[in-house]
């Protein structure tokens, strides 16, 4: 019997049997800046879950590697072993080859790296946690004298707080590393699940049965659905949209909590100082903040926080199968809003620069403006397809609203794609990946 190699959490491989006496364990190649690795001996050790690994089996990974990893990371999956030169044939003659947009990207990558665009200001983070603290402290003192503002004030600090964690959670440099578990500590949203999904929704933006971010039925349909998965809240979503849009934040913390707890269960990393993390923010909520404050803040704060992250990708290109070029399809499905005043700049948090976002999430946001007349000039040298995309904050409200009031008013259509996959493990086994069943080229090998 042959041996295949295992892998920690470092990278560092044994070989371990192929076989053990019940079944033999297949290959799962992933192709990164052009090289295959098999990483079947990796995926369990995987930080961020196997699940990640599965999704890429036969597929391209270099972009969400680059995108998503610090330069250890990077360098890590190198001392991964090779795909077999047999397993590697076979997929360079049926995969896609890269385009020259991504090629030219890369190199676009390449020059900002090495001119310091990751670089993070440590004022404006300072700025911007002082806002989030006067936010915190405003609500606090006005509690008992005035209700009605404190509740304001405390939603602009949960979205705020989201908007923070969401950038340290992305974040790959040391200051993100420390302030990670904000998020959890200011938000009650956990690291690991919003990891879980919302890196999911970049790498397979606008991927229907795969990006939970636009599988918001049975409530909101961002396209027409089967007859099978149809609802007869369909009919009237662009008449009470807000209502399941004001849910948002209150469903992400009941999710974050069902994830930590499973977390814990399962080991995974840090599982057990996340759960502490978000026991001392519903600790400090309900020690300061009343019922009648902080209960409909949570809903107030979910209508704002979904009017700002609806809007950039459910308007654009849906895709009914996995997209190679990736580059390509973060244009297509993502359009910016352009603010008109300074608060509205504050308050989008910068998911105003959805573009700049996706393509390059790891990148603090304050660097996102200069990097907008780049990436037009992108688009531009590179024909892509729409171009660099941006409407007004107020049209693209708009554009969202009339897509659910167009897809309300249109019949259901049979064959319709599933918009989700009930998780994304099971959306791989309903077949909508390559790693259906956990099996890559193993049954052809």
């Amino acid at each position: 019997v042959c041996d295949e190699r295992e892998c920690d959490e470092e990278a560092e491989c044994v070989e371990v049997p192929v076989c053990d006496e019940q079944e033999c364990r297949t290959t799962l190649d992933v192709r990164i800046h052009g090289n295959w690795y098999d990483l079947s001996g990796w995926r369990k050790a995987h930080p961020a879950g196997a699940h990640w690994i599965d999704w890429y089996d036969g597929r391209d990974a270099t972009e969400v590697m680059d995108a998503f990893h610090s330069k250890k990371g990077q360098q890590m999956y190198q001392r991964l072993p090779k795909s077999t030169p047999e397993t590697t044939a076979i997929l360079d003659a049926t995969v896609a080859p890269y385009s020259e947009t991504e090629i030219n990207f890369r190199k676009l990558r390449a020059q900002l790296e090495e001119d310091g665009w990751w670089e993070r200001d440590m004022v404006r983070e300072a700025t911007l946690l002082g806002i989030w603290g006067s936010l915190v402290v405003g609500a606090a003192v006005t509690a008992e004298s005035a209700p009605p503002l404190s509740t304001f004030l405390l939603a602009l600090s949960m979205t705020n707080a989201g908007w923070l964690g969401h950038d340290y959670i992305h974040g790959i440099d040391k200051f993100t590393d420390v302030m990670r578990p904000f998020a959890a500590v200011a938000a009650g949203l956990g690291p690991t699940w919003w990891s879980d999904k919302h890196n999911k929704h970049h790498a397979l933006t606008n991927e229907m049965g795969v990006d939970e971010d636009i599988a918001t039925d049975p409530f909101l349909f961002p396209y027409v659905p089967a007859p099978e998965n149809d609802s007869p809240l369909r009919k009237i979503q662009h008449l009470w949209f807000f209502v399941p849009f004001s849910f948002l934040f209150a469903l992400w913390r009941v999710d974050t909590l069902k994830v930590a707890v499973d977390s814990v269960e399962t080991k995974r990393p840090d599982a057990k100082n996340e759960l502490w993390y978000l026991l001392a923010h519903y600790a400090v909520l309900l020690t300061f903040f009343p019922m009648p404050v902080w209960l409909p803040a949570v809903f107030l704060s979910g209508l704002m926080s979904a009017l700002i992250v609806t809007p950039t990708h459910q308007s654009e290109e849906l895709f009914d199968e996995y997209q190679a070029d990736w580059v390509t399809a973060q244009f297509q499905s993502t359009r910016n809003a352009v603010t008109t005043n300074p608060f509205s700049e504050w308050l989008w948090g910068g998911m105003q620069y959805q573009l700049e976002h996706h393509l390059f999430p790891s990148m603090p946001r304050s660097k996102y403006p200069a990097l907008k007349p780049i990436l037009t000039k992108f688009a531009e040298d590179n024909k892509v397809p729409g171009g660099y995309r941006e409407s007004g904050e107020f049209e693209i409200l708009y554009m969202n609203w009339d897509l659910y009031r167009q897809v309300a008013q249109s019949d259901a259509i049979p064959g319709s794609p599933y918009s989700r996959g009930n998780g994304q493990l099971g959306a791989i086994d309903l077949g909508n990946s390559p790693g259906a069943g956990g099996v890559g080229l193993g049954k052809l090998m």
